[in-house]
């Protein structure tokens, strides 16, 4: 039996908890810092030295966290959420490499499996930056708030040519995460569930103790855990843990409307397991 890899424990993800500052000091005195399990990727590892050392790359997430939560009352966008996305996505990629699938960047251009890991990296960091800007097309506008930080970024580690075709692969696997994108990359693929893999405990506290008791905030309330393992029959396999049967609503409507179109159907397999023997109360009462 394989033992599942937990995305909030083993990863070191900090609980988003922590009530904001409310000045741009107070914000910044609260900066979290990236961490991603390099495995000797030095590549990956110039990017996150990088990423952390960059007062207006975090200015922007602070800025679509401002949007997310407390302009339009949604969950988190901003620095813990792209931790999280940032975390899963190296690690699907990397479970999806060991079962034998390969990279765009690998299968295209002849670059290695550990430029895959920068691309979906990065992809990952920067794809929500648009929310600082607006909710409407903020997809869109994370594209020209991206060039701008991987014109700065990619120089670190490529020379001019090949910083240009991983620079269009990272902006392709951002786009590729909105409704109705179209990833054509497995880099793309795996940014797009990593994305919606951001659902374990209580992510949509926000929404939800705000009084938005709909089947979105119960369903994903239910979710405790998200798990990553090596598969049965398939690279990668989900386990998520959940403590209400409503989980069951972000699985099937949400994640599967991420999965399907993705690309990578033919590697994923998921099970859900309800903990304990009692389900947990998540509301008592329901008005319209």
């Amino acid at each position: 039996m394989k033992t599942p890899h937990s995305l909030i424990e083993e990863d070191g993800i900090p609980d988003q908890d922590a009530a904001p500052g409310r000045s741009v000091e107070e914000r910044f005195a609260r900066r979290l810092r990236v961490t991603v399990p390099t495995r000797h990727n030095e590549k990956l590892r110039t990017v996150l030295d990088a990423v952390n050392a960059d007062d207006d790359l975090y200015g922007l997430w602070v800025a679509s966290n401002v949007t997310a939560i407390e302009r339009l009352g949604m969950t988190d966008h901003g620095p813990v959420h792209v931790k999280i996305v940032t975390n899963i996505a190296v690690r699907l990629l990397r479970l999806l490499v060991e079962g034998g699938v390969t990279p765009g960047v690998v299968k295209h251009y002849e670059l290695q499996n550990d430029d895959a890991e920068v691309v979906v990296a990065l992809a990952a960091l920067l794809h929500d930056l648009g929310m600082s800007i607006h909710r409407p097309n903020h997809e869109e506008y994370s594209l020209f708030l991206a060039t701008e930080k991987l014109r700065e970024i990619l120089p670190l580690i490529y020379e001019p040519r090949t910083a240009a075709v991983v620079r269009a692969d990272i902006l392709h696997a951002m786009i590729g995460h909105r409704s109705g994108g179209q990833p054509l990359t497995v880099e793309a693929g795996v940014v797009r569930i990593a994305d919606a893999l951001d659902m374990a405990k209580g992510r949509s506290r926000i929404p939800f103790e705000a009084g938005s008791a709909s089947i979105h905030s119960i369903s994903a309330a239910a979710i405790e855990a998200v798990h990553l393992t090596p598969g049965d029959e398939k690279p990668v396999k989900l386990v998520v843990e959940i403590s209400n049967s409503a989980g069951v609503f972000q699985l099937d409507q949400l994640f599967r409307d991420k999965l399907r179109g993705s690309g990578l159907e033919p590697h994923v397999e998921l099970e859900a397991k309800l903990q304990g023997d009692q389900e947990k109360t998540l509301f008592r009462s329901f008005e319209l």
